[in-house]
């Protein structure tokens, strides 16, 4: 036989690779992000460039959805609800940050202009839904 057993076995391809890879998830942030500049309620909570928030949160989906790890050799480990602790975060600022990432999501295309697989769009808003939820750290 002569080769690695893994390299016979298949892998299923992964969510970043059926999306067409790390443009996908930069046109994703960049739709959420430009809501987000508009926000009043969010906005605060950015610092005046936010390029560099576009490009760890394009990379951290990426390599969460099966990427290359550059948001951990950037970064590190994502430690979300720690990164998140300096700002106050209650039911409307999660609910306002899900209202634009679901609009961002729902806007979202494949790469030869088809919408994004219902089960593929299921799980993130799964992901989103639970990590916005998460963070929540005020009470209402």
């Amino acid at each position: 036989m002569g080769g690695k057993l893994a390299d016979a076995v298949e892998q299923p391809p992964t969510v970043f690779a059926a999306v067409g890879g790390q443009g996908f998830f930069d046109a994703l942030v960049d739709r959420f992000y430009d809501a987000v500049e508009a926000d009043e309620l969010l906005r605060p909570m950015y610092p005046p460039d936010m390029g560099p928030s576009r490009h760890r949160l394009a990379g951290f989906l990426a390599q969460y959805w099966g990427g290359p790890a550059d948001y951990s050799a950037e970064r590190g480990h994502p430690r979300l609800r720690m990164r998140h602790m300096p700002f106050a975060i209650g039911q409307a600022e999660r609910d306002t940050w899900m209202r634009h990432m679901l609009a961002s999501l729902e806007a979202a295309e494949l790469p030869d202009g088809s919408k994004l697989p219902a089960d593929i769009a299921s799980a993130m808003f799964s992901h989103f839904d639970n990590a916005a939820t998460h963070l929540i750290n005020k009470p209402s």
